[in-house]
Protein backbone atom coordinates (compact mmCIF):
# COMPACT_ATOMS: atom_id res chain seq x y z
CA UNK A 1 0.00 0.00 0.00
CA UNK A 2 1.37 3.27 -1.12
CA UNK A 3 1.80 5.91 2.42
CA UNK A 4 -0.69 8.13 2.15
CA UNK A 5 -0.06 11.96 1.38
CA UNK A 6 -2.18 14.27 3.37
CA UNK A 7 -2.17 18.12 3.09
CA UNK A 8 -2.35 20.49 6.03
CA UNK A 9 -3.46 24.00 4.70
CA UNK A 10 -2.76 27.01 7.10
CA UNK A 11 -3.87 30.58 7.33
CA UNK A 12 -3.63 33.54 9.61
CA UNK A 13 -5.94 32.48 11.99
CA UNK A 14 -6.28 28.91 12.17
CA UNK A 15 -7.54 27.33 14.90
CA UNK A 16 -4.12 25.65 16.19
CA UNK A 17 -5.73 22.75 18.46
CA UNK A 18 -7.53 21.82 14.92
CA UNK A 19 -4.55 21.66 12.87
CA UNK A 20 -1.54 20.37 15.03
CA UNK A 21 -4.02 17.79 15.95
CA UNK A 22 -4.40 16.69 12.58
CA UNK A 23 -0.41 17.12 12.01
CA UNK A 24 0.21 15.00 15.07
CA UNK A 25 -2.04 12.13 14.06
CA UNK A 26 -0.88 12.18 10.21
CA UNK A 27 2.86 11.74 11.62
CA UNK A 28 2.04 9.27 13.79
CA UNK A 29 0.09 6.93 11.58
CA UNK A 30 3.36 7.24 9.32
CA UNK A 31 1.82 9.41 6.48
CA UNK A 32 3.49 11.61 4.67
CA UNK A 33 1.96 14.81 5.57
CA UNK A 34 2.56 18.85 4.25
CA UNK A 35 1.68 22.04 6.12
CA UNK A 36 1.22 25.08 3.38
CA UNK A 37 0.50 28.67 4.11
CA UNK A 38 -2.07 30.36 2.49
CA UNK A 39 -0.89 33.70 3.40
CA UNK A 40 -0.82 36.26 0.72
CA UNK A 41 2.24 37.89 1.94
CA UNK A 42 3.81 34.19 1.54
CA UNK A 43 5.24 33.55 4.82
CA UNK A 44 5.41 30.85 5.97
CA UNK A 45 5.36 31.42 9.87
CA UNK A 46 1.23 31.25 10.67
CA UNK A 47 0.29 32.99 13.53
CA UNK A 48 -2.96 31.00 14.58
CA UNK A 49 -6.50 32.36 16.28
CA UNK A 50 -4.90 32.49 20.01
CA UNK A 51 -1.57 33.26 19.01
CA UNK A 52 0.18 30.30 18.76
CA UNK A 53 2.85 30.00 15.79
CA UNK A 54 3.18 27.28 13.01
CA UNK A 55 5.88 27.30 10.93
CA UNK A 56 5.03 26.20 7.36
CA UNK A 57 6.53 23.37 5.34
CA UNK A 58 5.81 25.62 2.21
CA UNK A 59 3.74 28.61 0.63
CA UNK A 60 0.66 27.06 -0.85
CA UNK A 61 1.57 28.05 -4.64
CA UNK A 62 4.69 25.93 -4.32
CA UNK A 63 3.10 22.30 -3.11
CA UNK A 64 -0.37 22.80 -5.53
CA UNK A 65 0.48 20.47 -8.48
CA UNK A 66 1.01 17.69 -6.12
CA UNK A 67 -1.38 14.84 -5.58
CA UNK A 68 -2.82 14.00 -2.01
CA UNK A 69 -4.94 11.72 -0.75
CA UNK A 70 -6.40 13.94 1.68
CA UNK A 71 -6.84 17.82 1.92
CA UNK A 72 -7.43 19.08 5.55
CA UNK A 73 -9.13 22.49 5.89
CA UNK A 74 -8.88 23.49 9.84
CA UNK A 75 -11.16 25.90 11.30
CA UNK A 76 -10.63 29.65 13.47
CA UNK A 77 -12.38 32.19 12.15
CA UNK A 78 -10.02 34.41 10.70
CA UNK A 79 -8.28 31.53 9.08
CA UNK A 80 -11.53 29.97 7.64
CA UNK A 81 -12.44 33.07 6.10
CA UNK A 82 -8.87 33.60 4.55
CA UNK A 83 -8.96 29.98 3.16
CA UNK A 84 -12.73 30.44 1.97
CA UNK A 85 -11.14 33.79 0.29
CA UNK A 86 -7.89 31.97 -1.47
CA UNK A 87 -8.65 31.20 -4.96
CA UNK A 88 -5.94 28.70 -4.60
CA UNK A 89 -7.66 26.78 -2.19
CA UNK A 90 -10.62 26.55 -3.93
CA UNK A 91 -9.23 25.41 -6.96
CA UNK A 92 -7.36 22.83 -5.03
CA UNK A 93 -10.52 21.39 -3.29
CA UNK A 94 -12.45 21.63 -6.58
CA UNK A 95 -10.21 19.72 -7.77
CA UNK A 96 -9.70 17.21 -5.47
CA UNK A 97 -13.08 16.15 -5.47
CA UNK A 98 -13.08 15.86 -9.16
CA UNK A 99 -10.38 13.66 -8.57
CA UNK A 100 -12.60 11.40 -5.85
CA UNK A 101 -10.09 12.27 -3.35
CA UNK A 102 -10.84 13.08 0.10
CA UNK A 103 -11.55 16.45 1.82
CA UNK A 104 -11.25 17.27 5.62
CA UNK A 105 -12.87 20.26 6.85
CA UNK A 106 -13.31 21.22 10.64
CA UNK A 107 -15.03 23.90 12.96
CA UNK A 108 -16.41 27.26 10.67
CA UNK A 109 -14.71 26.14 7.71
CA UNK A 110 -17.48 23.38 6.28
CA UNK A 111 -19.43 26.89 5.92
CA UNK A 112 -17.14 29.35 5.38
CA UNK A 113 -14.94 27.51 2.84
CA UNK A 114 -17.47 25.02 1.31
CA UNK A 115 -21.11 26.24 2.07
CA UNK A 116 -19.53 29.86 1.52
CA UNK A 117 -18.01 28.98 -1.86
CA UNK A 118 -20.96 26.02 -3.33
CA UNK A 119 -18.17 23.26 -2.75
CA UNK A 120 -20.03 20.03 -2.01
CA UNK A 121 -23.19 21.22 -2.26
CA UNK A 122 -24.88 17.70 -1.97
CA UNK A 123 -22.92 16.69 0.79
CA UNK A 124 -24.03 16.05 4.15
CA UNK A 125 -21.61 18.58 6.53
CA UNK A 126 -20.99 18.92 10.39
CA UNK A 127 -20.04 22.11 11.53
CA UNK A 128 -19.40 24.17 14.54
CA UNK A 129 -22.75 24.68 16.52
CA UNK A 130 -22.13 28.79 15.58
CA UNK A 131 -21.93 28.16 12.12
CA UNK A 132 -24.29 25.19 11.58
CA UNK A 133 -27.13 27.14 10.45
CA UNK A 134 -25.28 28.69 7.27
CA UNK A 135 -25.35 24.69 6.08
CA UNK A 136 -28.06 23.72 3.58
CA UNK A 137 -30.53 22.93 5.97
CA UNK A 138 -31.41 19.60 4.57
CA UNK A 139 -27.21 19.20 4.29
CA UNK A 140 -26.97 19.92 8.02
CA UNK A 141 -25.73 17.14 10.53
CA UNK A 142 -25.20 17.44 14.62
CA UNK A 143 -22.55 14.35 14.74
CA UNK A 144 -19.28 15.23 16.14
CA UNK A 145 -17.17 14.03 13.21
CA UNK A 146 -19.38 13.19 9.80
CA UNK A 147 -18.27 11.19 7.39
CA UNK A 148 -20.34 11.46 3.94
CA UNK A 149 -18.48 8.38 1.91
CA UNK A 150 -20.53 9.26 -1.22
CA UNK A 151 -18.62 12.76 -1.61
CA UNK A 152 -15.27 11.60 0.47
CA UNK A 153 -15.98 14.60 2.59
CA UNK A 154 -14.98 14.48 6.27
CA UNK A 155 -16.70 17.22 8.67
CA UNK A 156 -16.01 18.10 12.05
CA UNK A 157 -17.35 20.32 14.99
CA UNK A 158 -14.24 22.49 16.62
CA UNK A 159 -11.05 22.00 18.29
CA UNK A 160 -12.93 19.95 20.78
CA UNK A 161 -13.25 17.21 18.35
CA UNK A 162 -10.12 17.48 16.41
CA UNK A 163 -8.48 14.55 17.73
CA UNK A 164 -11.75 12.30 16.65
CA UNK A 165 -11.58 13.94 13.30
CA UNK A 166 -8.02 13.75 12.85
CA UNK A 167 -7.90 9.49 13.45
CA UNK A 168 -10.80 9.47 11.09
CA UNK A 169 -8.60 10.80 8.05
CA UNK A 170 -6.63 7.92 9.51
CA UNK A 171 -9.34 5.33 9.47
CA UNK A 172 -10.80 6.51 5.73
CA UNK A 173 -7.02 6.23 4.08
CA UNK A 174 -5.54 3.15 5.93
CA UNK A 175 -8.42 1.05 7.51
CA UNK A 176 -9.12 0.00 11.15
CA UNK A 177 -6.06 -1.33 12.27
CA UNK A 178 -3.98 1.61 11.51
CA UNK A 179 -6.22 3.92 13.49
CA UNK A 180 -6.11 1.59 16.29
CA UNK A 181 -2.38 1.41 16.28
CA UNK A 182 -2.65 5.21 16.59
CA UNK A 183 -5.25 5.47 19.34
CA UNK A 184 -4.38 2.68 22.04
CA UNK A 185 -0.89 4.31 22.83
CA UNK A 186 -2.78 7.60 23.32
CA UNK A 187 -5.36 6.79 25.63
CA UNK A 188 -8.17 8.17 23.82
CA UNK A 189 -11.23 7.84 26.34
CA UNK A 190 -12.39 3.94 25.19
CA UNK A 191 -16.30 4.72 24.87
CA UNK A 192 -15.59 7.36 22.12
CA UNK A 193 -17.66 7.18 19.34
CA UNK A 194 -17.53 9.00 16.67
CA UNK A 195 -21.35 9.17 15.70
CA UNK A 196 -22.08 10.85 19.55
CA UNK A 197 -24.30 13.16 19.37
CA UNK A 198 -23.47 16.71 19.89
CA UNK A 199 -24.68 17.18 23.96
Amino acid sequence: MTTPSVLVCLAPGTEEIEAVAVMDIMVRAGFNVTTASAAEDGNLTVTCSRGVKILADAPLVKVADEEYDCIVVPGGVEGATCLGESALVLEMLRQQHCDQKWVAAICAAPALVLEKNGLFPDAHKACHPAFIEQINEEKRNTKRVFTDHDHKLITSQGPGTALEFAVEIVLVLAGKEKAKEVTDPMVMIPSLHYDKKFA
